[in-house]
């Protein structure tokens, strides 16, 4: 899809047409869908089909020259393999803790019963996880051509939040989406659309050449699959809450779609705001969070009537296949109300002694995922404020380098201050100090100032580490203000650094005798010794020579070596010798060691720079 203003033209268009001709509309949505399946069958089918072809016409032919010919049969069974191998993503089952068969049997009856009544599928697993949400999880098999595995996700901070009658609305709605409230075709639309999009994510981490021609392919037809099955999906939304509404009542699921978006809100701003301010004051995290964070959910929000008229003045937009609240209000037939915190949570009216189980594990384990980084920034924090007392304390003396300093520590420690005129004095002391210019910058477009943009523009022109930052602000400034030709612009250049890093990353595992542009080393005198302790502990290497390789678009600044080795002894596999000689070889960059036998290519060239010879064994 080119564009914004093109994927969203289309959505339109789709739009209209499934109002008008709803049947041509699945038709066509169902082709799209049948046509990557058929891209990836089609292709191994091919490969598998010419073997089979050239098996059966030189049979006809002469089976000794069938025999003759074994190896020309191979190759088109190799390349379907290398197909299968490129294309065979994984799809992990959701993670979070499993609810044992006779934990919270009052769960267990409330989402049986839900799924009786809406006619979702039986679940494989119920789980439970640290997120304030809910999520109908439906794994494929075989990207979906053998079915799906369907899983239950229920996040611990959702059912504290919720009343237990909210509660059955969130899951009954999570339950239609599984196809019990719209049909068997829109569930089955529903879950590819996922699939397509985890299959998508999972084939752009890949670094082969098989898998990069498919990734190109997908490139052109999700967008086109995403915005043909987005005008479903958005029904789907409604189509779910209308399930739960059936079957808990639209006043109810009115409920919990309003007390959802508060405590989401209240969440972010409130909660985990006071989580972040006190970092500087303490000097270790939290113990209890998630029992912290219940607290915060029954507390009465003084802010609630504002954040709700916020939440129902939000336009409805492409990023997001949710109808907003005020449709689904609307859609339910109901009017937005205040709704209060629950006299008793779902999480604990449904899991029992479960809850406080559930509430100190996911703290400690929370606890132990941030306790290392949050003591580091508290020391740092402690650093900073010590050094913006130092500069404010000469505040009138302050020049060059320290005017940006002094900037940038106020606007990081003193939120509610307006560090735009220390920025502008620091930029005119300096003008092409880029970091001044990009916080600058930042706080101007952040204020709807397009004045911003030039300074950002010219921040990422002085130093390109501020390449990916920067553009990203830009798209978030532009999108707000409805440029839409400056928002794909924008987002143009940040899809061609993703693609350059792709390429680099990918020239980084591949090795290419012909094209790739090969240096000297660079390596000082204190990095050969210890590499050659490395080459030497391994006793596998007779010889070994060293050369950086270049990597164009790459922006990390990390030094990539290719090291040639001449090995002695016999191993099972050249890898697994490599494999060896690797894992005691410390350099300062990436490394890709090749056996001089299996590249001769390569290694004449390697071997005819002079200086690259680093080390003979004794």
């Amino acid at each position: 899809m080119a564009s914004v203003a093109r994927y969203q033209g289309l959505v339109e268009r789709l739009e209209r047409e499934a109002q008008q001709a709803p049947g041509r509309y699945k038709f066509k949505l169902a082709l799209l869908a049948g046509l990557g399946f058929a891209v990836l069958g089609g292709t191994v089918l091919l490969a598998l089909g010419m073997s089979l072809g050239l098996v059966l016409a030189l049979l006809a032919i002469s089976p000794i020259l069938l025999l003759k010919l074994l190896k020309v049969i191979w190759i088109p069974v190799a390349f379907g393999w290398f197909v299968l191998k490129a294309l065979w993503v994984k799809f992990e089952p959701p993670t979070g803790y499993v609810l044992g068969p006779n934990e919270a049997p009052e769960l267990r009856a409330e989402i049986e019963r839900l799924r009786a009544q809406t006619g979702a599928p039986p679940l494989k697993q119920i789980l439970i996880d640290p997120n304030l949400n809910a999520g109908a999880a439906s794994v494929p098999r075989a990207l979906g051509l053998f079915g799906h595995t369907h899983y239950l996700v229920l996040g611990l901070p959702l059912m504290q939040l919720l009343s237990r009658e909210q509660f059955a609305a969130v899951v009954a709605h999570e339950f239609g989406h599984f196809g019990g409230g719209h049909g068997r075709f829109a569930g089955w639309i529903y879950r590819v659309r996922a699939s397509w999009n985890r299959f998508l994510g999972e084939l752009s981490q890949r670094r082969s050449r098989m898998g990069a021609l498919f990734l190109r392919f997908f490139n052109w037809y999700a967008p086109y699959f995403d915005a043909y099955s987005f005008v479903l999906a958005r029904a789907q939304e409604y189509d779910a809450d209308a399930t739960a509404a059936r079957v808990t009542g639209a006043p109810t699921m009115a409920q919990a779609l309003q007390r959802v978006g508060l405590g989401s809100v209240r969440l972010q701003r409130d909660f985990w705001a006071d989580v972040e301010r006190s970092v500087e004051t303490q000097p270790r995290p939290p113990q209890a969070l998630y029992r912290d964070m219940a607290g915060s959910f029954a507390a009465v929000g003084a802010d609630d009537a504002p954040i709700l008229q916020e939440l129902l003045d939000e336009q409805p937009g492409l990023e997001d296949t949710h109808p907003t609240l005020a449709q689904r209000l609307q859609a339910l037939g109901q009017s937005p109300a205040a709704v209060p915190a629950p006299a008793q949570s779902a999480a604990e009216a449904l899991l029992g002694p479960l809850c406080q189980t559930l509430e100190e594990r996911f703290s400690r384990e929370w606890h132990e995922h941030v306790a290392e980084t949050w003591q580091q920034r508290h020391q740092a924090l402690g650093q900073d404020h010590a050094r913006l007392a130092e500069l404010e304390a000469r505040a009138d003396a302050l020049a060059g380098a320290e005017l940006g300093e002094y900037a940038v520590l106020v606007d990081r420690l003193r939120p509610d201050a307006d560090a735009v005129p220390l920025y502008r004095a620091a930029l005119a002391a300096r003008p092409d100090d880029a970091l001044v210019l990009a916080r600058l910058g930042a706080q101007l477009v952040d204020r709807q100032d397009a004045e911003g943009v030039g300074l950002l523009e010219r921040a990422i022109e002085l130093d390109p580490d501020l390449t990916e930052q920067g553009l990203q602000v830009l798209m978030q400034h532009h999108h707000r203000a409805g440029d839409e030709a400056a928002f794909e612009a924008a987002a143009k250049r940040l899809r061609a650094l993703y693609q350059r890093r792709d390429g680099a990353l990918l020239a980084r595992e591949e090795v290419d005798p012909k094209k790739d542009r090969l240096l000297e080393h660079g390596l000082d005198a204190e990095a050969l010794r210890i590499a050659t302790v490395g080459l030497q502990a391994s006793g596998k290497v007779k010889q070994a020579w060293i050369v950086r390789k270049e990597i164009a678009g790459d922006d990390s600044g990390i030094p990539h070596y290719l090291v040639l080795l001449a090995l002695r002894g016999v191993a099972w596999t050249e890898g697994g010798m490599l494999q060896k000689v690797l894992d005691g070889l410390e350099l300062p960059g990436s490394i890709v060691a090749l056996h001089e036998s299996s590249h001769r290519a390569l290694a004449k060239r390697i071997k005819a720079m002079p200086g690259t010879l680093v080390y003979t064994r004794a």
